[in-house]
């Protein structure tokens, strides 16, 4: 099998997570009811938006369509690379990557999953109409794919790619044939929701949840349910309390309130590890020097050009964030500050790059340098119901803002009018979080701090359109870099430029939990996505 991206054990983040790292939560077994051998009721804190496995590349989504759909190659739970509906691939020259696909596969529809379906796929990602982040910038090295035989297809490139197979194992596969005219409506309808997954599609209520039912034809590991109610409450409180009272069997998104709580509780155990996803700020840099930027005025309410250009600027404010208070006080234990992309112990880690220290007289001094020692008015937003404790989060870093002198309003949206709204550069300040499809840097420098460019896919997800051209240049170095070890020293460098440069503000990385019911016990995920697949009646 060709090379695979490293992803080191998670060591030194934290003891909580090092305790129960990518082990599965183990309880006192209690009797199943009736049903637990048949459905599997699983809760999930953020909403699906759509079955459309090309349209939209979020956690959530990714999560369900994986039910559903399938890649060449798939991650386990640590985030290792292995085989999926290709069993193997290798390097055949510097521009080209071969992989054998997997025999016998169908789609839940009964056709043959072949090399066809592998260059009709590829071909498809890019054209997906009013992607709000797309899934582009996984198939943008691919310059031609090549069908050799019906198990045999070829991926073309131009020069070294070394990230191929990782790239291709953010891709769902779909049926040419069924799939041949694909609307995202005609996903969500369920009327194109055929995979080759190990669950088929049922039902889906948009805000509520997604039915499916066990694929008995799959071609792997016979998954132990019948059916799966995958429901989105995204409600803490209500969430918690669904488990409790026994009506669902799993929650993800643990309110950190709750931990403590369901550790001890005897009907209910947790599951954990160290989070690839980090919850940062973007910065608005869509509009040119000298200009305006929305929601940020002097402090007599007057526009004024857009502070957020000036670096020293940006380090004020991430200066001024308390990064450990956060985390014990709003998150109660449950991350661990950053000042990067990715957690200790993965791939690409910078070693040097520690959380920015907590220094308000310093970022009042920065402001000061800048031309505004009487600091400005900026309005910070955030979701209110995606991430653990969104909304507090932005509450207390508005509070730490409003300290140096940036006088912050704080406004949390509901995720679905925030996410639309921030790809549209509305915001002058907000947060968010991504979690590395990858493992390794590559994926948030691309996605998140690359300078925007819609035919390749770079900076797809860069809402705030930081540009750094010293950044991009060591990116598309290490994407032609072939040997692992030279690789990873350029995506450090990469990512020392991109923070030094405040690109981003990073402020925590997630502790994933889990929370289940003691009849089923759940196998923590690095990469947070919650399926029914980590999840097994307990022994």
């Amino acid at each position: 099998m060709a090379r695979s991206l490293r992803l080191r054990d998670f060591t030194g983040a934290s003891a909580l997570a090092l305790g129960a790292a990518l082990g599965a939560s183990l309880g006192a077994l209690m009797p199943a009811a009736p049903a637990m051998a048949q459905t599997l009721n699983f809760a999930v804190g953020a909403p699906v938006t759509s079955i459309d496995p090309h349209y939209h590349n979020l956690s959530p989504n990714n999560a369900l369509a994986g039910h559903i759909f399938e890649s060449l190659a798939d991650f386990d739970p640590r985030h290792r690379l292995g085989p999926g509906l290709a069993e193997s691939w290798r390097v055949v020259d510097e521009n080209t990557w071969e992989f054998k696909l997997r025999r016998g596969v169908k789609f839940h529809n009964g056709q043959d999953f072949t090399a066809e379906d592998v260059a009709f796929t590829i071909a498809r990602v890019p054209t997906v109409p009013n992607s709000p982040s797309s899934f582009a910038i996984y198939t943008r090295a691919a310059r031609e794919v090549q069908v050799v035989d019906p198990y045999t297809v070829r991926i073309r490139t131009n020069g070294p790619y070394p990230l191929m197979p990782v790239d291709i194992a953010s891709i769902y596969m779909l049926d040419s044939q069924t799939h041949r005219d694909p609307k995202t409506e005609d996903f969500n309808s369920g009327r194109l929701a055929v995979g080759t997954g190990p669950y088929r599609f049922v039902s889906y209520r948009p805000g509520d949840r997604v039915e499916l039912a066990r694929n008995d034809a799959h071609w792997g590991e016979r998954q132990p349910w019948e059916r799966v109610n995958y429901r989105m409450i995204t409600n803490d409180s209500a969430r918690t309390a669904a488990l409790l009272a026994g009506d669902v069997d799993v929650i993800d998104q643990v309110p950190t309130s709750d931990i403590a709580r369901l550790r001890s509780d005897q009907r209910t155990a947790l599951a954990e590890i160290t989070s690839l996803r980090i919850i940062y700020l973007h910065l608005d840099r869509s509009r040119p020097a000298g200009q305006p930027t929305p929601m940020i005025t002097d402090n007599n309410g007057q526009p004024i050009p857009n502070p957020l250009h000036d670096g020293r600027v940006r380090r004020a404010l991430s200066m001024a964030i308390d990064r450990k208070a956060i985390v014990e006080r709003v998150m109660e234990g449950a991350a661990i500050p950053s000042g990067q992309f990715l957690p200790p112990g993965t791939y690409s880690y910078a070693p040097g790059l520690q959380p920015p220290a907590y220094d308000p007289d310093g970022a009042k001094r920065l402001l000061a340098e800048a031309g505004l020692p009487n600091g400005f008015r900026i309005s910070l937003h955030g979701p209110n119901d995606r991430y653990m404790n969104d909304a507090r989060i932005i509450q207390a870093i508005g509070q730490m803002w409003t300290r140096i002198g940036v006088r912050t309003e704080v406004q949390p949206l509901p995720w679905t009018t925030f996410t639309a709204r921030a790809g549209r550069q509305e915001f002058a300040a907000f947060l968010v979080g991504w979690g590395s499809g990858t493992g390794e840097a590559s994926s948030p420098l691309r996605s998140l701090v690359a300078t925007f460019d819609r035919n390749t896919g770079f900076g797809a997800a860069n809402r705030g359109r930081f540009s750094n051209p010293e950044m991009d240049g060591l990116l598309r170095q290490a994407l032609g870099t072939v040997d692992d070890e030279r690789r990873e020293q350029i995506l450090i460098r990469a990512t020392e430029v991109a923070m030094r440069d405040v690109g981003i503000i990073p402020i925590h990385n997630q502790i994933n939990y889990w929370a289940h019911r003691r009849a089923v016990q759940v196998t923590a995920r690095a990469d947070e996505l919650s399926q029914a697949m980590s999840v097994r009646p307990a022994r």
